[in-house]
């Protein structure tokens, strides 16, 4: 028996169906990956005044007292059963099972599984299972099963419970055999790990606090050196393709379009400008992250480095995730090119170039003339969505792709695009959310990073606050009054909304190019608990169609409002957004589609409704919307959350610093891991079980560098085949992954 052999063969059909129907468990493999979520340690009682009604929960408690009370409508009796952790009480309750209280008898102490419930202001279990723990009639069996002073909760369901995936786990353990360690033993010895067979028994079945902690170091390291290997060998394989060098040249599209500039550059677009250069000028490709907090000025050294790309004869794609960003970057580009930019045009420059867009809906004329300027080569740079990706589209010659807001394609879409070109072409990342050190060592590890942290000069001050409309209706009236005295003033301003009418889903703005649904807002039904603190089952309250017809029918009426969603035509987009940036419109009610690369100087205060329904970075990003200009921005969050519920304290959290990188972090530490880390942990075997972001920073280094010594002695891990198969297959689980979404 080994990690591959089926679960049906190995604890048997019924129960490997249970495992595979209810958790998913396939294989040996699966179910000793399965890890505890914590141990309840003999002696110690669970703390029954955290349980919450609705959890299904399994707890250790000793029986306080019981009694069988008659059935009104039929025969028979209830038996209730209070157990205590010494502190606090939960009722436990069977119905027709009066012989249980032979069983249940005061002071035996069991773990009890179930889901809590509410009776009359009681919490309380119905018909919960239970294993007891002090076999003292020597019937039972499950003292001896649970021996050790460390009991293993693990994740279960109603009918599969912690202490049968216990026992199918000691089943397991008994008869496999010694697991083969892939690490070499000069590396567990430099590293002070335990080896692989230890870990895994030491994880399910610890003697004690110390064998726990040194079986979980070993198994989290073994995570974080997987992701890590993948990523060396990104960056071993980018380091030895072949690229067209694309140096400086003076007096080309750059350095006319620099010497144009209205501003000055901060340092840091000079630093990574150089930083940019010198890679574009190398003979193999450039993998650089950029980083850059909210308004710093990405997009200007982005193009700054296609201009570089462009003087060598080459061309530049910019892949953005929404049609929207799509335009604005369009927009934006031929903007700060001006006649630098109207190749083809009356008035153009000599040396001009074309900027063509190239999204899903288009008509069909523009989207013929968009692809035979990219095969062509009469566009220099071309802006699109994922419909960049399609077989359809070819470039001329592919020297540079730029991808805005990483976080939303995954590795192979990126890649997709690098293949469309002859000879692997130079590749920037550009993200707006700031990235933690650890989830950058994970995610990005196969790129170069580089950092903008200044603003540029002159960029206004944004002020945050927290608007809690149900305690306080009276802040959220003042609200839409801050709204009328900025438009007053000649500003306009955004209101967002997390849906786009009130029998809809959540808006997740697709594009028709499958651009949608990589938001960190629920993708759900709108009802389902979020990742950020909205209580489950509450529907969002405020949608856009509806929103702009109250306003503009009360509040805000009289002036010139109008909505902008993912669903609208692209046509319909390009017209609001045209509009809203000649300043025709007032006030635009939208989803998130204007969450990145919206830029309109004049726009001055946000007001984002139901806001505990978006991630930390996301309504961060949302902010930096207004206070693009010379005039202070305002950002108000509106939410129906009661004043100190934990989505009112994030919002605050947010509203008390606009650096990006203390957000990111707390960020981090509210969410999930996994929605954090997206493309890179993917599927069952390759998610982050043990691995955490937060505290172990330290073994993620370790694991990088242990990873870059053995791709760099063996690059194909030919000599270690069980390394080379766990890297195998993470990369087939992001590519299976990539497949699914386009």
């Amino acid at each position: 028996m080994d990690f591959d052999t089926e679960l049906r063969t190995a604890v048997g059909a019924a129960t490997g169906k249970a495992l595979a129907a209810q958790l998913d468990l396939h294989t040996v493999g699966d179910l000793l990956q399965h890890y505890p979520r914590r141990y309840a340690e003999r002696g110690q009682l669970t703390d029954l005044s955290r349980l919450a009604v609705g959890e299904l929960v399994t707890v250790m408690a000793t029986v306080h007292s019981t009694r069988r009370i008659p059935l009104k409508q039929r025969k028979g009796f209830l038996l209730e059963v209070i157990v205590s952790d010494g502190s606090n009480r939960i009722g436990l309750s069977f119905f027709g099972q009066p012989w249980r209280d032979a069983e249940l008898r005061i002071g035996r102490s069991g773990l009890f599984a179930g889901k809590v419930s509410d009776f009359n202001g009681r919490r309380q279990l119905n018909n919960p299972d239970y294993v007891l723990l002090d076999d003292e009639d020597g019937t039972d069996g499950s003292a001896a099963d649970f021996a050790g002073s460390l009991i293993p909760v693990y994740p279960a369901t109603a009918k599969l419970t912690s202490w049968t995936l216990a026992r199918c786990i000691k089943v397991l353990l008994d008869i496999l055999p010694a697991v083969a360690d892939p690490l070499p033993m000069e590396i567990l010895a430099q590293m002070g790990l335990s080896d692989l067979d230890t870990a895994v028994r030491g994880i399910h079945r610890p003697r004690d606090r110390s064998e726990l902690a040194a079986a979980r170091r070993r198994l989290a390291f073994d995570e974080a050196l997987g992701i890590q290997l993948v990523l060396a060998r990104r960056r071993t394989s980018a380091a030895v393709n072949p690229a067209s060098p694309r140096p400086p040249v003076a007096g080309g599209l750059a350095d006319a379009f620099e010497a144009r500039l209205p501003f000055e550059l901060t340092a840091g677009q000079r630093e990574v400008g150089a930083e940019i250069t010198a890679d574009l000028s190398r003979n193999h490709p450039m993998h650089r992250l950029l980083q850059g907090e909210v308004g710093s000025g990405k997009t200007v050294v982005a193009l700054r480095a296609m201009l570089q790309v462009l003087d060598n004869g080459a061309q530049a794609a910019l892949l953005a995730p929404t049609e929207v960003l799509a335009g604005q970057h369009a927009r934006s580009i031929e903007g700060m090119l001006g006649d630098l930019g109207q190749a083809g045009r009356f008035g153009a420059a000599d040396r001009a170039t074309r900027v063509t867009l190239l999204t899903g809906s288009l008509s069909t004329s523009a989207r013929r003339a968009a692809l035979l300027d990219a095969a062509s080569g009469a566009a220099g740079i071309v802006i699109g969505t994922h419909a960049l990706i399609q077989k359809t589209v070819e470039f001329a010659d592919l020297g540079l792709v730029v991808v805005d807001e990483q976080h939303r394609f995954g590795v192979e879409q990126r890649d997709a695009l690098r293949a469309k070109s002859a000879t692997p072409p130079h590749l920037l990342v550009m993200t707006a959310t700031p990235i933690p050190r650890t989830v950058a060592m994970t995610v990005f590890g196969d790129l170069d990073t580089s950092v903008l942290s200044e603003l540029p000069a002159g960029r206004a001050p944004i002020t945050t606050s927290v608007v809690p409309a149900l305690d306080k209706p009276a802040w959220l009236a003042r609200a839409w009054q801050r709204v009328a005295e900025e438009v007053a003033a000649g500003r306009q301003a955004y209101v967002v909304c997390t849906r786009i009418g009130n029998e809809d889903d959540p808006a997740t703005d697709g594009d028709g190019d499958g651009a949608g649904g990589f938001s960190d807002l629920d993708p759900g039904d709108g009802t389902g608990p979020t990742d950020d603190g909205a209580p489950a089952g509450e529907k969002a309250r405020y949608a856009v169609l509806e929103t702009m017809a109250q306003l503009a029918a009360g509040p805000l009426a009289g002036l010139r409002i109008d909505t902008l969603h993912g669903r609208m035509s692209s046509d319909d987009k390009d017209r609001v957004m045209r509009q809203f940036s000649a300043g025709d419109i007032d006030v635009l009610v939208a989803t998130t589609v204007v969450e990145v690369g919206v830029d309109v100087p004049n726009a001055t205060v946000m007001v984002i409704l139901d806001a505990e329904r978006y991630g930390v970075s996301q309504l961060h990003q949302l902010r930096g919307r207004v206070g693009r200009g010379s005039a202070a921005g305002l950002c108000l969050l509106v939410t129906e959350q009661s004043d100190g519920s934990p989505a009112v304290a994030r919002l605050e959290a947010v509203a008390a610093t606009t650096d990006g990188f203390l957000l990111a972090q707390l960020d981090l530490e509210q969410r999930r891991e996994g929605d954090v880390l997206g493309a890179a942990q993917s599927g069952r075997q390759s998610s982050l079980k043990l691995l955490s972001l937060l505290r172990d920073e330290e073994l993620i280094m370790q694991a990088r560098d242990v990873a870059r010594q053995l791709v760099a002695d063996d690059p194909d891990l030919s000599r270690q085949p069980v390394l080379a198969e766990r890297v195998a297959g993470l990369m087939a689980d992001e590519r299976s992954r990539y497949l699914d979404k386009a």
